[in-house]
């Protein structure tokens, strides 16, 4: 190993920036003998650092790698960006590749070796999954970033630049070079933003300090979105440079932009739908009733049983119908102004379900609750769901229900214990979905929203909900809200 090349390797700074960036990479010198191999190359060809290490590259069966090596040639000026390769995964499959290659040279010019730089393009759509950790940690060195850091960056496929103190761009990669062109003495917000003064919503000061901060920016260039991290640079307790990587989020944007909406109409349906449907079922069940009440003692006994029948069918598609328009409002309601007394909802709709409670001489326990910002309405459908699914479900077995809450630094937590028959481990979480019932509760009457509607408030205040195995037998019901409030 050519003892130039050694001595960069065994720079603390650069290895730890290697192997952190998202880009599988690796280095051989001139004899094509892989000399150093990152984790990132590890996870996308299956070869660890101690199988390829010392060995010739051509063991990758890259095309046209194999045909042709592009690394060396004189054919082509370096480096070399966006080019087509594939290589053999250990396992036998051939991944498809994007790469970038380049030349590494010492202090007098000399080729000492070379890098490439590779994405795996096999799956599209985790691109960016792959290439979300952009370069956190930096060199502490600012002699080896010519050497070292300028190569990685200028093989990342996300644009990149770097500007020092005073908003002068000190670097800018070759992705970002294609977009803006060339930097020159330019101001950051200049050459990036196509703007005179500094941005309003600059992060420098806030880098120089020593914080990473993420943001939304807009490249004026391209018109699309990315997403931006700036880091501190070098990593140092007094940075000198604010490290900025962009990433494309265009299309994720518009995706969630195209599922909100598609939601807002979807709830809007079910809404609509539920209450024009609704609307019909009060008179069909006081005809019901008024015909069992003047002509029942006319009616033989199959007449009577249609009759309690067509009641019973209108009574189970009004609870349906009322259980669909709750879960349609869940996300469409204000957040109040102050946190709100949630063991005294929780008690008004223990009241609400005393008749419940005094047929299955449930006893119920509420504990002092946290306090939670959302809005009054979805937090007592959550305890009223909640509460009455261990009612319904759990009371007969065992009457017990316990309800609890804690708060911890940044949320808070729910629990509604029962000790009934409990839950299935394989059902636990499908019955959070519209419509999915366990196999344990199909002999009692329900709708299946229910707990659908608590899955949703969880999710839209951006919190979670579970179940889990109460000790002794039963289900344990989880709900953790931010402590601050919905999103």
């Amino acid at each position: 190993m050519n003892l130039n090349l050694h001595h960069l390797l065994a720079e603390y700074p650069l290895k730890n920036l290697l192997e952190t960036i998202p880009t599988g990479l690796f280095l051989v010198n001139t004899d094509k003998i892989i000399v150093y191999w990152n984790a990132e190359a590890q996870r996308i060809t299956g070869y660890t650092a101690e199988e390829v290490i010392g060995r010739h590259c051509s063991l990758l069966s890259g095309d046209p790698c194999l045909k042709e090596c592009d690394l060396f040639s004189t054919k082509t000026e370096k480096p070399n960006i966006g080019l087509a390769c594939s290589f053999q995964h250990k396992d036998g499959r051939t991944i498809a590749l994007t790469k970038n290659v380049d030349l590494l040279r010492d202090d007098k010019d000399k080729v000492i070796g070379g890098i490439e730089a590779f994405v795996d393009i096999t799956r599209l759509k985790e691109l960016e999954v792959s290439l979300r950790s952009a370069v956190e940690e930096r060199t502490q060195e600012l002699e080896l970033e010519k050497a070292g850091l300028w190569a990685v960056l200028d093989g990342m496929i996300d644009p990149a630049y770097i500007c020092d103190a005073d908003y002068y761009v000190t670097f800018a990669n070759r992705a970002m070079l294609d977009i803006i062109g060339e930097v020159g003495e330019k101001l950051c917000y200049q050459a990036i933003y196509q703007r005179e003064q500094v941005c309003d919503d600059c992060p420098l000061a806030q880098v120089l300090e020593g914080n990473i901060v993420r943001q939304e920016k807009s490249l004026p260039e391209t018109g699309r979105t990315y997403e931006v991290l700036h880091s501190p640079y070098p990593l140092a307790k007094n940075p000198t440079h604010k490290l900025s990587v962009n990433r494309d989020i265009t299309e994720r944007i518009a995706t969630k932009r195209q599922l909100q909406q598609t939601n807002r109409e979807l709830d809007a349906f079910v809404s609509t739908v539920s209450h024009d449907l609704r609307s019909p079922l009060t008179p069909l069940i006081g005809f019901a009733e008024l015909l069992g009440d003047r002509y029942g003692d006319q009616l033989d006994d199959i007449g009577q049983e249609c009759i309690v029948e067509i009641k019973k069918t209108a009574e189970k598609m009004k609870n349906l119908l009322e259980d669909l328009l709750t879960l349609s409002r869940v996300g469409q309601l204000k957040m109040p102004e102050e946190p709100l007394n949630a063991t005294e909802i929780a008690e008004n709709v223990l009241l609400e379900l005393a008749d419940k409670v005094l047929e299955h001489r449930a006893k119920v326990q509420i504990d002092k609750l946290p306090k939670v910002k959302m809005p009054e309405s979805l937090l007592t459908d959550l305890f009223r769901n909640l509460l009455g699914n261990a009612l319904k479900y759990a009371a007969g077995h065992d009457p017990h229900i316990e309800v609890s809450g804690h708060e911890f630094s940044d949320r808070i937590r729910f629990v509604v214990i029962d000790h009934g028959f409990g839950i299935d481990k394989g059902e636990r979480e499908a019955i959070f979905e519209p419509f999915k019932r366990g196999r344990r509760s199909q002999e009692s009457s329900g709708t299946g929203i229910g707990l659908a509607t608590v899955a949703k408030i969880a999710r839209v205040s951006g919190g979670n909900s579970w179940v889990e195995e109460t000790p002794g037998g039963g289900a344990t019901f989880i709900v953790e809200l931010p402590l601050a409030g919905g999103k």
